[in-house]
């Protein structure tokens, strides 16, 4: 069955299932595994203007039912990307959603116009959410006017879909979706990770470099059902929902919530070839159900 629902603008998504930014690099980590153009889209790790060496190790620790990370958004800046790394997304044939991160308006609109003039990016991905940066992410996102002006700024240098991923440390996300939607994205991400902190009690060290970090994983799908669930009822463009992802049976979940599509992230550290797994459960199940994707975007019972 064909699906009306699942496109970003004018990008019409072959299924549901994408890759989360910042868990599989620039999406190329993964073709040793399975064909990355089978999934819905790639979305790259964050790129800003110029490279970033991100924040001192260690980066990453695990936790009961999920993972911190404090990667400092370390990339290797946009023209890089558009010279070694795009040219090899494009001969694999996947769908890129590029994942642009700026510390003003005027950085966003700056990548947003570099990449709008290369071949081979179908939609950009405006992080106003990381938690592991003092520049630019949470400043600028959890604030409605802030969020309206970097999309607006996005939204006049590119023709391209503009997806933008909010942050769950905010009192109320659905503002930030409304002003997002209001200034021109064609689309929400929801949600970015939850900045926590572990300490080692032999050392009495926090077990991360930054000390903080972004908490994703199983532990945070429940906030993320419930956060895709408000802001699906507050806006009209598309959601697509992130956190803890691990099974079909997770995407069906939040897709039901209201999620058009859905992005598998720390899955795939445990399971390179986890997005594939999901899409492949998700279409088994959609055939033996006899439905659409339509047919289950939103579809919850709640009366």
């Amino acid at each position: 069955m064909k699906s009306e629902r699942l496109r970003i603008g004018t990008l019409k998504l072959r299924n549901p299932v994408l890759t989360a930014s910042g868990t599989c690099g620039y999406g190329l980590e993964l073709a040793r595994y399975f064909d990355i153009a089978v999934l819905g889209a790639i979305c790259t790790k964050g790129l800003s203007l110029e490279p970033r060496m991100g924040n001192p190790p260690p980066r990453t620790c695990e936790t009961p039912a999920g993972m911190l990370n404090s990667i400092g958004l370390a990339n290797v800046g946009v023209e890089a990307f558009v010279r070694d790394k795009l040219p090899e997304l494009r001969a694999a044939g996947a769908t890129v959603m590029a994942n642009v991160l700026g510390t003003s308006p005027d950085e966003f609109a700056r990548i947003a116009a570099r990449l709008d003039a290369v071949e081979g990016v179908h939609a950009l991905e405006l992080n106003l959410s990381c938690p592991n940066v003092k520049e630019g992410g949470l400043k600028i996102g959890t604030d409605p006017g802030g969020v309206r002006e970097a999309v607006a700024a996005a939204r006049g240098a590119t023709k391209r879909p503009i997806v933008v991923k909010l942050s769950p440390e905010t009192a109320d996300v659905c503002s930030l979706a409304r002003a997002a939607a209001d200034a021109g994205a064609d689309a929400v991400s929801v949600m970015n990770t939850i900045r926590g902190m572990s300490i080692d009690i032999r050392t009495r060290r926090p077990r991360l470099g930054n000390i903080l970090g972004g908490l994703s994983g199983p532990a945070i799908r429940p906030i993320a059902v419930r956060l895709v669930f408000e802001v699906s009822r507050a806006v009209s463009i598309p959601v697509i929902g992130i956190g803890g992802i691990m099974r079909w049976e997770d995407a069906v979940e939040m897709m039901l919530a209201g999620a058009t599509a859905v992005q598998v992230g720390t899955a795939s550290f445990v399971n390179p070839r986890a997005a594939l797994d999901v899409l492949q459960g998700l279409e088994a199940w959609r055939r033996a159900q006899k439905c659409g994707y339509d047919d289950v975007i939103g579809a919850v019972r709640i009366e």
